[in-house]
């Protein structure tokens, strides 16, 4: 058996539907979860990663394990450690971590994969850089107004569709010979705020306008829905780049046997949410 946490996310959802389609036998944990939130014979369980003693239930029967945390989780001071302790104590022989480019490129502590690799299971670590989904914050302005407001709207970098990570997710999972592997995770090719809103208005028929916002005013703007640490990281990132953040990876084609999604892939087929 498998377990995805993070169940509902634009990740974990995907990753749960492929695996069921598979025929894997799947558990799928959220916080907020419902049988309305999973495909058919996919068992959902409730429960808090900040919280390991409540992760048994979960991960019982389960061979392997897919970990993705959040800014949320950290924030709350949750460690990775003790869901590999509640992970290591239900039987489980192989661990997935959804980690970060950052830790690779500096940005990150180390003690975040740290614990996956100090296991004593199976595991992979997998990096993805900026998510494609990160414009889904950009639809109410759409929506409205038909603009984008974002800063640094000419530093291009090779985002990643979600589905990407969970395709690959659902590989390393389900195949063996990635065992002990970190794979950085990106798209086909790197692409600005500028030209994100492009694609965008290609999608939907129409011209998006795209507004360039100071550091201060997005620093504003992102703290309304995000941790301090994770808005600081974050502008440093879209900001100033470093030449491996910018730079395209080869992961997902070599794991998948074809080619990363692109930007505007992800824009055509989440035009809706910005109608």
């Amino acid at each position: 058996m498998i377990v995805v946490t993070g169940a509902t996310g634009n990740v974990g959802r995907r990753l749960v539907e492929t695996l069921a389609a598979a025929g894997e036998e799947v558990t799928a944990v959220a916080r907020r979860i419902s049988a309305a939130d999973v495909p058919d014979g996919v068992r959902p369980v409730r429960a808090d990663l900040t919280e390991p003693a409540g992760l048994g239930p979960a991960f019982a029967g389960a061979d392997h394990v897919f970990v993705l945390t959040s800014g949320d989780f950290m924030a709350a001071g949750g460690d990775v450690a003790d869901i590999v302790a509640a992970a290591r104590e239900s039987g489980v022989r192989r661990i997935v971590l959804l980690s970060s480019q950052g830790v690779g490129s500096g940005r990150h502590a180390p003690s975040f994969e740290e614990a996956i690799e100090k296991s004593g299971l199976e595991w992979t670590v997998l990096r993805p850089g900026g998510f494609a989904s990160n414009a889904f914050q950009w639809a109410p302005s759409i929506r409205a107004d038909r603009v984008v407001a974002a800063p640094f709207g000419d530093v291009a970098l090779p985002v990643i569709d979600p589905f990407d990570i969970a395709d690959v997710a659902a590989a390393v999972l389900r195949e063996s010979g990635h065992e002990g592997k970190t794979y950085v995770l990106t798209g086909p090719e790197p692409v600005s705020p500028r030209q994100q809103t492009v694609a965008l208005g290609a999608a939907l028929g129409e011209p998006v306008r795209f507004v360039e916002l100071t550091e201060d005013e997005a620093r504003t703007e992102m703290s309304r829905f995000m941790p301090p640490v994770v808005v600081d990281a974050t502008l440093a990132i879209l900001g100033a780049p470093t030449a491996d953040e910018q730079r395209v990876d080869p992961a997902v084609e070599r794991v998948l046997g074809r080619r990363a999604r692109t930007f505007g892939e992800w824009a055509a087929r989440n035009a809706v949410a910005f109608e």
